[in-house]
């Protein structure tokens, strides 16, 4: 089986100056999160969801599941702290009713670009490798500062990539790892692969989709808002074009 956590406990922060979390922000006629969700819940080889979000959200985000008829979704429980502790808490509540060998997607919930293609690449990878990671390679010089002012260091570019989700990993693969870095007190790597490369182990990297952005900042915001229009002018051109009129 097929199982999805969609994390979404962030507040927006770097979002500024809006008042609700990013994942809830209108685009399009719809919530982030209802695009990110629907990708996911439209995709035949996903059997279930568990969104991890905000304790005040819970509500809210079962009246929108309910009012955009995400079918899938059987869970919504509580965030973390942070990140790793949202994807622990939505792992956890997976572990209920999956098998060791079932493959989880673990994913935030603000990319609604994504693609069917890439969810498949990412079961597809980690049925085979225990481990699947989409990245996309650097295309801009990699420099390493220590105190964010000065620079003494560069990446060799070639060797640099950038990773993205949903991120794909086989349920006892990635339990096991959440379960070693509770024992060493780690409690927050910035993804899960990064929780697993921490611990000394290898994960399996496929090509990824340089438009499956994270909405995170105003201008993702603008780019993303910028991508549905663009889509909704160019319906309207071929209408125009056929039509005559």
């Amino acid at each position: 089986m097929v199982h999805v956590v969609i994390f979404a406990g962030g507040v927006g922060a770097r979002m500024k100056s809006l008042d609700i979390p990013k994942q809830f922000i209108d685009v399009e006629g719809k919530p982030i999160i209802i695009r990110t969700l629907e990708n996911f819940a439209n995709h035949p080889s996903v059997d279930d969801i568990v969104i991890s979000c905000l304790a005040d959200k819970i509500d809210y985000m079962w009246d929108l599941i309910a009012k955009y008829k995400i079918h899938k979704v059987t869970s919504v429980v509580k965030g973390g702290e942070n990140g790793h502790g949202s994807i622990h808490n939505g792992l956890v509540e997976v572990q209920k009713f999956s098998k060791d060998n079932d493959i989880v997607l673990i994913c935030d919930g603000v990319r609604p670009l994504i693609s069917k293609q890439l969810i498949s690449d990412c079961i597809e990878t980690a049925e085979q490798y225990e481990t699947a990671v989409p990245v996309t390679p650097s295309i801009d010089s990699v420099l390493q500062s220590e105190d964010g002012e000065t620079c003494s260091k560069s990446l060799p570019r070639k060797q640099m990539y950038i990773t993205q989700a949903p991120q794909g990993f086989k349920m006892k693969r990635i339990m096991d790892a959440h379960d070693k870095a509770e024992e060493l007190g780690i409690t927050n790597p910035i993804s899960s692969s990064e929780l697993l490369i921490e611990l000394g182990q290898t994960v399996h990297i496929f090509k990824g989709e340089r438009d499956n952005i994270k909405v995170t900042t105003p201008e993702d915001l603008q780019f993303l808002r910028s991508r549905y229009y663009y889509k909704s002018f160019k319906n309207f051109a071929k209408e125009e074009l056929k039509y005559g009129l």
